[in-house]
């Protein structure tokens, strides 16, 4: 008798270490209700995201605009699901600044990811299908930025097929575009819905809107299906192109 008690506490202290371990600390990004945070957010899913987007954004040694702006709205989307959300908004900030001067830690932020995902493997395809679009934004995707993703996709553990076709995918989007006839300056007014007399503040503005409404939410989980993601990376790649052109043009 006294052995099968012993044997039972030692099951549930197996229990109550094992599942204080395999949550560490770490939360989910909740939507749907707003949650509090608790601990700090370098445990919690959402500054797992905002560091492994920080390692990509930087990966080629520049962030471009529209790389920016991206990862902008994402933190503002991400710090919506918080109370405090301009607070939790200015940690996050804090967060990626830090995170993108090294890369040193890259593959223990994903790993912890893992951890905390290791049931969701559709997620971490989420989350890789979301740092690839980042990757190519700018319409090139650079020997060091292939380099991480494949790091970071194998320590979350997603399936080399997995990855291969996300980047093929990509690719052939972007090919198709430098394909096509370059964008006018007519069309590029037309694109972002500005009058040519507009003054480069009022495109400004206009852009941010315009990537505002039309970038791909894939990390708040919102359901969306791939042909409106598509569509969603299109329609940025085709704002990007307008605004530089217009940039250019007006010095």
């Amino acid at each position: 008798m006294q052995t099968l008690v012993l044997l039972i506490l030692i099951i549930l202290l197996y229990y109550f270490l094992t599942r204080n371990y395999s949550n560490s600390g770490y939360q989910h990004i909740r939507t749907g209700r707003k949650q509090r945070l608790v601990g700090s957010l370098e445990q919690h899913e959402a500054g797992l995201l905002v560091a492994l987007m920080a390692k990509v954004a930087k990966a080629d040694g520049k962030v471009s605009e529209l790389e920016a702006q991206l990862i902008s709205l994402t933190l503002t989307d991400i710090s919506q699901t918080f109370e405090e959300g301009p607070r939790i908004r200015e940690e996050l900030k804090a967060l990626y600044n830090r995170e993108k001067e090294g890369f040193e830690n890259t593959l223990t932020i994903a790993q912890h990811y893992l951890m905390l995902t290791r049931n969701h493997y559709a997620k971490r395809v989420g989350l890789m299908e979301y740092l690839l679009n980042l990757a190519f934004i700018d319409g090139a995707f650079s020997a060091s930025e292939r380099m991480i993703t494949e790091d970071i996709a194998r320590a979350l553990e997603v399936r080399p097929g997995d990855y291969e076709r996300l980047v093929a995918r990509f690719e052939a989007f972007y090919a198709k575009k430098s394909q096509q006839q370059t964008m006018t300056l007519e069309r590029a007014y037309e694109t972002l819905g500005v009058v040519s007399s507009a003054t480069f503040d009022e495109v400004k503005k206009r852009y941010r809107a315009l990537v505002r409404e039309h970038h791909p939410d894939v990390l708040m989980g919102k359901g969306a299906q791939q042909d409106i993601i598509d569509q969603a990376t299109e329609k940025l790649q085709q704002i990007n192109e307008a605004y530089e052109l217009i940039k250019k043009h007006k010095g």
